[in-house]
């Protein structure tokens, strides 16, 4: 039986040796062990156990050895007993098949796991190598931009060529690549850029200028770097050379560096107060015709980035802009970006001062009002006019006689809500100036309190000045016919501009009736403007 065991496996040897051993020794003993042993061996039994221990010591050595080499196939037994029944596997232990299918499967899924580490290794290293490459790519870069500065007189050819070279390389790196801006700005590239400001040469400056242009973009710290390096005055001391002609693309790059650093909130100052509106306000109104499509963009751009920082408004209203913005409303490719400034202007007193002295300024923004289809312009306009309407009584009067009253009724109607609104507030002041002027047609301006008063509140005020019943009457009477005139006059205005309205809004004649036309007289109770 011990011949008939798989090599390796001497557990049958083993337990025979022991018997062996176990049978000489009672022998030995007493003589009568001998008798009892051997019949508990008999052949069958010895072989059920020792086909027993051959399952039992065989597989975790089979485990062990499966990991090194693929398992051999099962040996076949050469005598089996056929009276034992055939060996049930384990409980959590297959069959030498299917333990060999899981081994194979599993060295598998570790060769191709290894294969993945081993690519990710690979592909972090090139990441790493690559991400190397460029940062000494930037470092040569601005390192021989700092050298060109640094060499002698005899040299200034080479060196002349070397910073242009530098900043041709500086504006492509920093064009599309925000980590590039970041870092050229941390390695030191800001400082010689703006010291090329200083060169003679043109192409000099025009390297230098879309080199600090690219590197601004999107970056608030070197827009700020740019600016604390004294790139604003440098540029304005291109613009004002004693010579008589600046070369067009100069211009253009200065103007596209004042827009991208003026979006800043802190640069807003500095460039407001060093110069640069008159220069923008001239590139924009272009009277010499100098001046590009795209450079006139940038700096209407750049002007309204500027007019959002208060100080700034004072700077402006002493250009010629404000007329020029006014005049300019019916091109409506900027009408739009002209009522962003106009809103900014408009919201201080020197500002509003500016706009109400330009002829025809009401008339113009009242005719915004009834071509435009634009929402965003209907709303920057009304925004002005009720800023206007609201802070100054004069100006009021402007609007009455400008028409706007049938353009505020249309706006309530056709407009959006936020137009809607600010249309509403403009109605509420002018009506409340009309109650005014009719009360001091009836008894002059002693009597307007108690004329004007139930407007705004209930009749029991007047009740309570005047003190008496014959004249709280009399007063009732006067609020009345009041009141029939201010709703005979919105009346007039609503049949007389609805039919225009109608059809402008394509609906059918029919579409508004006399009830709904009385609705529109009502005020709204708010007193805040919407800002």
């Amino acid at each position: 039986m011990a011949g008939n065991c798989p090599p390796g496996n001497d557990i049958g040897s083993l337990l025979l040796n022991r018997a062996s051993s176990t049978t000489s020794a009672a022998a030995t003993a007493g003589g009568t062990g001998t008798s009892r042993l051997w019949p508990s061996f008999s052949g069958s039994a010895l072989r059920r156990r020792l086909l027993d221990a051959f399952r039992c010591g065989g597989g975790s050595f089979s485990r062990r050895r499966h990991r090194k080499a693929p398992p051999s196939p099962p040996r076949a037994d050469p005598d089996p007993d056929p009276d034992l029944p055939p060996p049930a596997p384990r409980r959590g232990q297959g069959t030498p098949k299917t333990l060999a299918t899981f081994v194979s499967k599993s060295e598998k899924l570790s060769d191709l796991l290894q294969l993945a580490e081993i690519h990710e290794r690979q592909e972090t290293h090139v990441e790493t190598r690559k991400k190397v490459e460029a940062l000494e790519k930037l470092k040569r870069v601005v390192r021989d931009m700092q050298n060109a500065e640094g060499e002698g007189e005899g040299e200034v050819v080479d060196r002349e060529e070397k910073r242009k070279e530098s900043a041709r390389n500086v504006r492509l790196l920093a064009k599309e690549d925000s980590g590039a801006r970041t870092t050229l700005a941390m390695l030191g590239a800001i400082p010689p850029l703006v010291g090329m400001l200083d060169s003679s040469d043109l192409d000099s400056q025009i390297s230098s200028l879309y080199a600090l242009l690219n590197l601004g973009i999107g970056n608030d710290m070197n827009k700020a770097a740019i600016v604390k390096a004294g790139a604003v005055h440098k540029m304005l001391k291109l613009i004002e050379s004693p010579e008589e002609t600046i070369d067009p693309s100069i211009a253009e790059a200065i103007v596209a560096n004042f827009l991208g650093l003026s979006a800043l909130d802190s640069n807003k100052p500095i460039i407001g107060l060093s110069g640069a509106i008159p220069f923008l306000v001239n590139t924009l109104i272009d009277i010499d015709h100098k001046s590009s499509p795209q450079a006139k963009q940038d700096a209407l751009r750049a002007l309204y980035n500027l007019s959002i920082f208060p100080s700034n408004v004072c700077v402006i209203i002493e250009t010629d802009l404000v007329p020029f913005l006014i005049n300019a409303l019916g091109d409506m490719e900027i009408s739009e970006r002209i009522l962003s400034i106009l809103s900014n202007i408009v919201s201080t007193p020197e500002g509003r001062k500016a706009i109400s002295r330009v002829k025809d300024a009401f008339p113009i923004l009242v005719d915004i009002i009834n071509w435009t289809d634009s929402p965003g312009c209907q709303e920057k306009a009304s925004y002005i006019l009720m800023v206007m309407a609201h802070k100054a009584y004069g100006d009021r009067q402007a609007m009455i006689e400008a028409g706007i009253v049938s353009a505020l009724l249309e706006l309530t109607l056709l407009g959006s809500t936020l137009a809607q609104k600010r249309a509403s507030r403009i109605l509420e002041c002018l009506r409340v100036d009309k109650g005014k002027q009719i009360s001091e047609s009836y008894g002059g301006s002693s009597m307007s309190a108690a004329v004007s008063a139930p407007i705004c509140g209930s009749s029991s005020n007047a009740l309570s000045v005047n003190g008496g019943t014959k004249e709280s009457m009399e007063d009732e009477d006067m609020m009345s016919e009041e009141k029939k005139a201010v709703k005979q006059l919105v009346q007039q205005s609503l049949q007389s501009n609805m039919r225009r309205i109608v059809k402008r809004a394509n609906l059918p004649q029919d579409f508004v009736p006399s009830d709904h036309l009385k609705s529109l007289t009502a005020s709204s109770t708010s007193k805040s403007l919407p800002f």
